[in-house]
């Protein structure tokens, strides 16, 4: 008898050293699980954020987008005007007599561009040059003179003054479709960047939520494992507690007192594992 209780106490003294060892693992799995889920949760986190942001860079691209059309629709529109407004002044030009004994301007403008030509590839001596500026002067004062009475004529000047402010329409809107078209190129390589770095983010969640699996299902074993030690542990000093006459051994999981049915009725109901020699102390103790 004495040999088996011995071996029995080994027995169980082997078994209390597994289940220590399986919690410990479990634990220790536990607290790297709990580690890679925080990591796992501030990732997506920022990815959330980063797709926030992403998605309002991509609505701005798009508000800008049609910005830009509208400001070429707008700058092609006044376009048009400016050249219709740029022949009617033209035709005003041509169909406005000049006052009594001047030249026509398109005829001033024509010797002027001769003269700009003559002067610029032909190699004169100081004092033909001096007389050729001296010409080119003259036309230029001829041709403002010219002007300038044009402009005492209503229909001429206020032709005139559409033809600018149709320019400048027209310059306003180019300028607007150039400042829009790089605000919508800053806003899509952003919102690209932004998405590199969430797939990169993805990408990372994925590789945690893959170790926080791994991590998790060997956790489980671990408790598993751990439940089982103590299941054996149980089982053998219920087998001491036969042995020794009803004595419990010192370091006990058992208690004093022999199992009673509403004990194992307990452990049933939370799916604990009950084994053979829990039912024989059970039928032990109902004889009794």
């Amino acid at each position: 008898m004495t040999d088996a209780v011995e071996d029995l106490e080994r027995r169980r003294a082997e078994a209390n050293a597994r289940a220590d060892d399986h919690r410990a693992r479990r634990d220790k799995l536990n607290a790297e699980a709990r580690t890679r889920a925080e990591d796992r949760a501030r990732i997506l986190e920022e990815l959330h954020a980063r797709s926030a942001d992403a998605q309002a860079l991509r609505r701005d691209r798009d508000d800008l987008n049609d910005q830009v059309r509208e400001a070429k629709r707008l700058r092609e529109e006044w376009n048009r005007k400016f050249q219709d407004l740029g022949n009617k002044v033209q035709e005003l030009r041509r169909n406005r007599a000049p006052r009594p004994g001047a030249v026509p301007v398109w005829r001033l403008k024509k010797d002027l561009r001769e003269l700009e030509f003559r002067h610029m590839t032909t190699a004169h001596s100081p004092d033909a040059e001096k007389r050729l500026i001296e010409e080119m002067k003259r036309l230029e004062a001829q041709i403002r003179d010219q002007d300038e009475h044009l402009q005492k004529d209503p229909e001429f000047d206020r032709a005139s003054q559409e033809l600018n402010a149709a320019r400048d329409e027209a310059e306003k809107h180019h300028a607007a479709v150039g400042e829009l078209a790089e605000e919508a190129q800053r806003a899509h390589e952003e919102m690209v960047h932004l998405y590199e770095s969430i797939d990169d983010l993805r990408r990372q969640a994925d590789e945690v939520q893959a170790k926080l699996l791994e991590v998790k299902t060997a956790s489980d074993e671990a408790h598993r494992a751990h439940i089982a030690a103590i299941e054996e542990v149980r089982d053998l000093e219920k087998l001491l507690y036969a042995a020794r006459g009803g004595r419990v051994p010192v370091g006990s999981y058992a208690t004093a007192e022999p199992p009673k049915e509403e004990d194992f009725l307990a452990r049933l109901k939370k799916g604990e594992k009950v084994s053979t020699a829990d039912l024989l102390e059970l039928q032990k103790a109902g004889r009794g």
